[in-house]
C-alpha cells in the first residue's frame, strides 16, 4: 500500500604585548612595576593568501565547481602551465588571478597522495547550514529526498554518496557530528563537485533529526540487507529520508527504531552486499524512479 504523500506541517517557530624586558631589580627599594601592555593594533590590510587559513580543494571537477559557486570565498588558485592553457577563461574568469606552479611544487603543498591533476584552490568553507534550513528549502517539494548516514565516517564514501545525491536530486546529506569528517579536499575530490550542490548537515543526534523530519512530513526509510521486503516492494512515495548505516556494523538500534520502514536492495548474486556508496546510488535511483 502506497504511503500518504501529504502531511500537516507544524508551525516553526593576543594582542601583542610590549616585548621590552623589565629593568633590573635594584639592590634596595621597592620592586619596579611590570611594563604596561601596548595598545592593541588594528589590521588595516587583508592578509595575504599565503598566510590566511582555508581549505584546499584539488582536481578538475571539485575546483571548477567551486569556482562557479557564488557562496564560495576564493583565496588562491594554483595551476600548472598545461592546465592554464587547457582551461583558460574558466580559471581566469574566477575573479582572482591563477598562479602558475610546477606539478611537483603543487604536490608538496597538498596532502600526500592528493590526485590534483595540476589544479588546486584555497577557499573558505561554505556557509554553515542546519536542518531547519533544509526543511525550509524543501517547502513546496512533495517528493523531496534527504539522505541520512549513521556511522559512515570515511570521506571517500561520503563524497561518493554526495555525488550520487546530486545526480538523483537529493536535497541534503545528514551525518552525526561526532566522528564526522570535515569537507576536506579528499572528500570534495570524491564528490566530484557535488559539495557545491548538496549541503552536508551535521546533527548532534541523528534520531532526533529523523523525528524532526517526520514532523515536517518526511517518511524515514532504512536500508538493511536483512529487511524482509525490497525497496521497490515497499512502494514508498512522498517526502522521504533514506537512512544508511556503515558497511560493518550497520545502523545503530535507536536509528533503526526511528525509521518508519526497513527495506533491502534485491541483490542475489555471488556478492550479496554492496559498498555503502554503491548502495546509496542504487537506492536513490529506485526512489527517484518510483516518484
Amino acid at each position: 500500500m502506497r504511503k500518504p504523500t501529504h502531511f500537516q506541517k507544524p508551525s516553526r517557530h593576543a594582542d601583542p604585548r610590549n616585548s621590552d624586558k623589565p629593568a633590573p631589580r635594584p639592590a634596595a627599594g621597592p620592586r619596579p612595576s611590570a611594563p604596561a601592555a601596548a595598545p592593541a593594533s588594528r589590521a588595516t590590510a587583508a592578509p595575504s593568501p599565503q598566510t590566511v587559513s582555508g581549505t584546499w580543494l584539488w582536481g578538475h571537477h571539485a575546483v571548477l565547481a567551486a569556482l562557479t559557486n557564488p557562496d564560495r570565498k576564493l583565496l588562491r588558485i594554483l595551476a600548472t602551465t598545461e592546465i592554464l592553457e587547457e582551461l583558460g577563461e574558466r580559471l581566469t574568469g574566477a575573479g582572482i588571478a591563477p598562479q602558475t606552479v610546477g606539478k611537483d611544487e603543487l604536490s608538496k603543498m597538498l596532502p600526500p597522495g592528493a590526485v590534483h591533476q595540476g589544479l588546486a584552490l584555497l577557499t573558505r568553507p561554505l556557509p554553515h547550514k542546519v536542518l531547519e534550513d533544509i526543511i525550509e528549502d524543501c517547502e513546496g517539494d512533495a517528493s523531496a529526498v534527504i539522505v541520512a548516514l549513521d556511522q559512515v565516517t570515511d570521506p571517500h564514501n561520503i563524497g561518493a554518496i554526495m555525488r550520487s545525491a546530486a545526480a538523483f536530486g537529493a536535497r541534503a546529506i545528514l551525518i552525526p557530528d561526532r566522528n564526522a569528517p570535515e569537507i576536506s579536499g579528499t572528500l570534495a575530490k570524491s564528490a566530484s563537485g557535488a559539495v557545491e550542490h548538496v549541503p552536508l548537515i551535521r546533527v548532534v543526534n541523528l534520531v532526533r533529526a529523523l523525528e524532526q523530519l517526520k514532523k515536517a512530513g518526511f517518511w524515514s526509510v532504512g536500508l538493511d540487507g536483512d529487511a524482509e521486503r525490497t525497496l521497490a516492494a515497499q512502494n514508498v512515495s512522498g517526502r522521504l529520508c533514506l537512512v544508511l548505516g556503515s558497511e560493518g556494523s550497520g545502523m545503530r538500534r535507536l536509528t533503526r527504531e526511528a525509521c518508519d520502514v526497513m527495506a533491502r536492495l534485491p541483490t542475489g548474486g555471488a556478492i550479496s552486499s554492496l559498498n555503502v556508496s554503491n548502495a546509496a546510488a542504487v537506492a536513490l535511483y529506485e526512489l527517484r524512479r518510483g516518484q
